[in-house]
């Protein structure tokens, strides 16, 4: 039975028209909700904060550069490290006081096992606050 015939002879053809009082209804139904809601999202809850006085640091703490190359070499802002050097370094580095930030710039072909021995070492040697460079994606 095809809706919009009433049973006539000669009308058999479906309704091509799209009845829009649902979305008419949903969408009535929706202003209601926003326009009693509307005030709440306005409303505030009065605080009295404290002040607080403290200065901003001056400067950040100073950082370091460790670079790992596809084959493993290291380079420590960018001068050329042997392992048993590194130790030292990280130990001297982490003399320093405020201590420096540890900035891990690796290779993509470099073996995750080599960075976790690096990092475990730094960390063993007093080195706390580690981070790795990355670069950013290339726009296409």
């Amino acid at each position: 039975m095809a809706m919009g015939s009433f049973g006539r002879p000669g009308h058999n053809a479906p309704n091509a028209e799209i009845n829009t009082t649902p979305l008419v209804d949903v969408m009535l139904v929706l202003l209601v909700i926003f326009i009693l809601t509307a005030p709440l999202f306005t409303h505030t809850v009065k605080l009295d904060l404290p002040q607080a006085s403290a200065q901003p640091d001056p400067e950040p703490p100073p950082a370091v550069t460790l670079s790992l190359d596809g084959e493993g070499r290291l380079y420590w802002d960018n001068r050329a490290l042997s392992d048993d050097e590194l130790m030292a370094k990280f130990a001297e580095t982490a003399a320093r006081e405020p201590v420096p930030e540890l900035q891990l710039r690796a290779d993509r072909e470099t073996r995750y096992q080599r960075l976790a021995e690096i990092m475990a070492a730094a960390q063993q040697a007093g080195l706390k606050r580690i981070g790795f460079i990355t670069e950013p994606p290339r726009a296409p």
